[in-house]
């Protein structure tokens, strides 16, 4: 394993992985089932741009992001697949979203009303409907007065997609709130086809596409999957013997500092932690900044040398402090890998567990700033 030149920290993707992770969700499918790439949040952390051209390579057909932003960020790197802007658009960027052939998810009257000042130099939407999660999205109840408005404000041809959320999919055992939601989703669908609209219909996200795949429909939106993390517990377990997915992200850095400590020397800040023993400890420049957790302050652990290494006290902004007095042969430049998924390494699912979260936030919070390295293979 050699440093990487010039860097104290960075981050490496395997391609290999992501091809792995897509032909997989590929062979879930139906032939004329889209697959949507869900880039939101910097690719789960995978980095944006790099992440958005190799899955073009790979085939999908779409890409979902956050923002108007995140979306402009794929035309201007030429992206050439359509775009589904997932999250709330401002009003004053609906217009770039127009001259940048991107679509917009459209939620509410307000955003009706808005979009119709512009018509016919209004973007293509994608209507959101709420089956019960209650966040973003028309009620069933309403659907019939957004489409009269649309049909007499603009033109129903301008409706490209009608979609909804699964709040709670990752259970398979557990499914009556989702199928409660597919059977709210249909009636819109019918009301949809009442009005004659043709338009791309979606539902499933990851956990979705695996546990309901009833409801598949027209196109599927991949988000964590294809990074190869399981979504849930639950739905590892359930298909885990029948489903590949391979991890891609793997965080490095490497030692910038070495000392010997005697037993009873406290350690970082506020000296919450004191050593048991004579110690060696080694310095590493990565701290909450760059998205290890301050969760993991006294309980996280990093390896080096196939060496499992205790953080020691608190983790600060730029920099922890781990316990190396095991590991032979130590030395300044010494790679440490933070996240992984190859030999005794902390998989995001670990570090979500010592932390209270989600493996979700573990990778999405990673610094946007760190190199992402895409690699051939492992």
């Amino acid at each position: 394993m050699k440093r990487n030149s010039g860097l104290r920290t960075w981050i490496e993707i395997r391609k290999s992985d992501l091809r792995n992770n897509y032909l997989t969700f590929r062979r879930f499918l139906k032939s004329k089932t889209k697959l949507m790439a869900v880039a939101k949040s910097n690719a789960y952390g995978h980095g944006l741009i790099d992440y958005t051209h190799h899955m073009e390579y790979l085939g999908v057909d779409w890409f979902g992001v956050d923002s108007i932003v995140e979306a402009r960020a794929l035309r201007e790197n030429g992206i050439k697949k359509p775009i589904l802007v997932l999250g709330y658009t401002l009003p004053e960027k609906n217009t770039e979203a127009f001259s940048n052939n991107i679509s917009l998810t459209i939620s509410s009257f307000e955003a009706l009303q808005e979009l119709s000042k512009l018509f016919p130099a209004a973007p293509k939407i994608h209507l959101k409907i709420d089956t019960g999660m209650h966040r973003q999205g028309f009620f069933i109840k309403e659907l019939p007065r957004a489409l009269e408005f649309i049909e007499q404000k603009m033109d129903l041809k301008m409706v490209e997609g009608v979609y909804t959320h699964f709040a709670s999919a990752k259970d398979p055992k557990q499914p009556q709130d989702t199928l409660k939601q597919i059977e709210q989703f249909e009636k819109a669908i019918k009301i949809l086809a009442s009005k004659n609209v043709r338009v791309i219909k979606h539902a499933a996200a990851t956990s979705g596409t695996i546990n309901f795949p009833q409801s598949h429909y027209d196109m599927v939106r991949i988000g964590i999957g294809l990074y190869g993390l399981w979504p849930s517990r639950e739905t590892f377990q359930s298909f885990h013997n029948k489903i590949s997915l391979k991890p891609t992200l793997s965080w490095k850095t490497i030692i910038s500092e070495i000392k010997n400590l005697p037993k009873g020397s406290k350690i970082g800040y506020d000296f919450t932690e004191t050593l048991t023993r004579d110690s060696k400890i080694a310095v590493c420049p990565i701290g909450y900044w760059h998205g290890f957790p301050r969760a993991l302050s006294s309980k996280g652990f990093v390896v080096i040398k196939n060496k499992i290494c205790k953080v020691l006290g608190r983790v600060s902004m730029d920099m922890i402090t781990v316990d190396v007095t095991e590991v032979k042969e130590i030395k300044i430049g010494d790679i440490v890998t933070i996240l992984g998924d190859q030999g005794q390494a902390p998989t995001a699912e670990i570090l979500a567990e010592l932390c209270g979260t989600t493996n979700y936030e573990i990778i999405t919070r990673l610094n946007p700033l760190i190199k992402r390295l895409y690699l051939p293979k492992a």
